[in-house]
């Protein structure tokens, strides 16, 4: 039995004897040793066993970590928020700053970016007052991300720029690789191939040190998704399904969908578009049932562009509509560019008839 395996049998053991000091201690050093290594079922399960001790805002704040991470928003939003009001009762500034970017992570993979911007931005000064360094370079990393995800680059690039330089400056590896993960996202979003892979190869080996396995496996997709810009399409499925078996392990739903629709990315480009079609409907799958409206928008324009190289206009018609309202919905840069798509392929339908 392992050191984590002996800790997790005490706590359990904790639990069943009410020693409620013991257990919450022990679930919240457990917590952070396991989700860094994608272990989410296991806090979850810890959390939750914690909790029928009493209230608990490490316990809260971990179960909601873990929900998010595996495709349950609307709980982890419920949890993050029990979490928030006990650290605002408790004093605990720190806490309430990490709550608040996580809260905004969420509401961010919802494709709310207003309301992802309006928590992080809170969480940044209340960081920055208790001298949480990690929490003042999550809110960067974060902001950057919503920049990143409406179309502002260079903004994006700029708060990403600050959180590298602040991790390294404090030794922070999770935060440097985050932070160059996201720098290398935004090069391959400016067409930049060379910059965003060194970036993201600067990034694996960091995620793999730290045996962070959700972030080395959005790195190997990240990479795999350059190497397919570069017409590296062998390569590139290589890095995806390399990526799919880490998350699904890890059981890392939402990144699962992402790395799914890359799959079908390149088997369209090969030609097969059954199989490719098969990726999409299962990436579809899950996005819809994690609530995931931004990346659902991009998967059902994956599946109208197969429909219409296959002529069947009206399935592509049908799927446009749903990308065009899910664009506005989540406030989405390519609403302008989606919306002339979906006229331009009606136009073809009715021209055909």
């Amino acid at each position: 039995m392992t050191s984590v395996e002996q800790a997790m049998e005490v706590h359990r053991l904790a639990v069943a004897g009410r020693e409620a000091v013991i257990a919450r201690d022990l679930g919240r050093r457990l917590s952070r040793v396991l989700l860094p290594r994608s272990r989410f079922s296991d806090v979850a399960d810890i959390a939750r066993s914690t909790l029928t001790l009493g209230p608990d805002a490490s316990a809260f704040y971990h179960l909601g970590w873990a929900e998010s991470s595996t495709g349950h928003p609307r709980a982890a939003l419920i949890s993050y928020e029990r979490a928030l009001h006990l650290y605002r009762e408790a004093g605990a500034r720190a806490d309430e700053a990490a709550t608040l970017n996580n809260i905004g992570h969420v509401h961010d993979n919802l494709g709310d970016r207003q309301r992802a911007v309006e928590y992080f931005r809170r969480a940044l000064p209340i960081s920055r007052q208790a001298g949480d360094q990690v929490g003042e370079s999550a809110a960067l990393n974060n902001l950057g991300r919503v920049h990143d995800s409406v179309g502002d680059r260079r903004q994006a690039l700029a708060y990403y720029e600050r959180a590298l330089t602040l991790c390294r400056e404090m030794g922070q590896r999770t935060g440097e690789a985050v932070a160059l993960s996201n720098i290398g996202h935004v090069h391959d979003n400016l067409g930049d191939r060379q910059p965003a892979l060194d970036h993201f190869l600067q990034a694996l080996p960091i995620f793999r040190d730290i045996g962070d396995r959700v972030g080395e496996a959005v790195t190997l997709s990240n990479l795999g998704r350059v190497y397919h810009s570069m017409d590296e399409s062998q390569r590139a499925m290589e890095y995806f399904m390399h990526a799919l078996r880490i998350l699904r392990e890890a059981g890392h739903r939402a990144n699962e969908a992402v790395t799914l629709s890359n799959i079908g990315s390149v088997l369209h480009s090969w030609g097969d578009r059954p199989a490719a079609l098969a990726c999409y409907r299962q990436a579809l799958a899950i996005q819809r049932d994690v609530g995931d409206r931004a990346a659902e928008s991009v998967t059902r324009f994956n599946i109208a562009s197969i429909h219409r190289a296959a002529g069947n206009l009206d399935e592509a018609v049908a799927e446009l509509e749903h990308v065009v309202e899910l664009d506005r919905q989540v406030n989405h840069p390519d609403l302008e560019s989606d919306t002339t798509v979906l006229e331009q392929v009606r136009r073809e339908r009715d021209t055909g008839r």
